[in-house]
């Protein structure tokens, strides 16, 4: 796929999650967009089939970093595992498309959300994967917070313990977390030389760069886990909410919706 559809992609999906967002009056806005480049090739250039009620011998996407759900969920219904017209519940009453991704939802293979979670999961699917010589890759996506969690790093040594060539760790590293910027609150900086001396593959690349992305994703190791840093920018895409750690909670205005909306058209030509 070239980088001009990759990006009419990601634009089409930053537009719906903003509608989704503001109608349900929630947030986690800089947090979707800094993944959404991210998720755009991993779900619409690399991974196969999803669906988890169809086979096992298939990839696996473990969203540890649950508060992009409506990402997610948008990038789901693209693929056809859950219905477009699903989205229209986003965070309504009732729904169970919530705000945090939830394994209720078909293409959501465990609870996210949870700091420190995800990528045990990952590692327990590549396991298993590996003793019953399934084909498939695992993907986690992880924030550069999560990096701060023990359960992250015991994960990385049973990893490489285990050679699970089969897991692929992408980290959305956008800088910040809920409260602050990550390295004032807890320092996870060299990631990649840190993780390195694990015995991992690891890649850093611009998480913005479709190209990159897809190279990373299509080049990882067959001889031991990898793990993609991707730096990227918080609220990517939209000039109000880049790199502002307010709309990690903030709902949106409807003035800024529309604002945001108009730069997103402006700027796909």
């Amino acid at each position: 796929m070239t980088n001009t559809e990759y990006k009419t992609i990601a634009t089409a999906a930053r537009k719906k999650v903003l509608e989704m967002i503001f109608k349900a009056q929630t947030s986690h806005v800089g947090s979707c967009l800094s993944a959404i480049d991210i998720l755009t090739v991993l779900y619409m250039g690399v991974v196969r089939n999803l669906d988890k009620d169809l086979k096992e011998d298939r990839d696996r996407v473990v969203v540890s970093k649950g508060w992009v759900a409506a990402a997610v969920y948008y990038f789901l219904a693209e693929k056809g595992i859950i219905p477009k017209e699903d989205l229209e519940t986003y965070c309504q009453p009732g729904s169970k498309y919530i705000g945090l991704a939830e394994p209720s939802v078909r293409g959501i293979e465990a609870a996210g959300g949870s700091m420190g979670y995800g990528l045990p999961f990952g590692v327990g699917f590549a396991l298993a994967k590996k003793l019953k010589k399934e084909k498939g890759k695992v993907f986690v996506l992880l924030s550069d917070g999560e990096l701060q969690i023990g359960t992250t790093w015991e994960s990385l040594l049973i990893a490489k313990q285990h050679n699970l060539s089969q897991l692929v760790v992408l980290v959305d590293n956008n800088s910040w977390q809920a409260m602050g910027r990550t390295k004032d609150i807890l320092n996870v900086e060299p990631i990649e030389e840190r993780v390195r001396s694990f015995g991992w593959e690891v890649f850093r690349i611009d998480g913005h760069n479709y190209e990159r992305i897809e190279h990373a994703l299509k080049n990882t190791s067959a001889n031991s886990p990898t793990m993609i840093v991707c730096d990227t920018i918080k609220g990517k895409g939209v000039k109000r909410f880049e790199d502002n750690n307010l709309y990690h909670y903030k709902e949106l205005s409807k003035g800024e919706y529309e604002e945001a909306l108009k730069e997103l058209s402006q700027s796909n030509g």
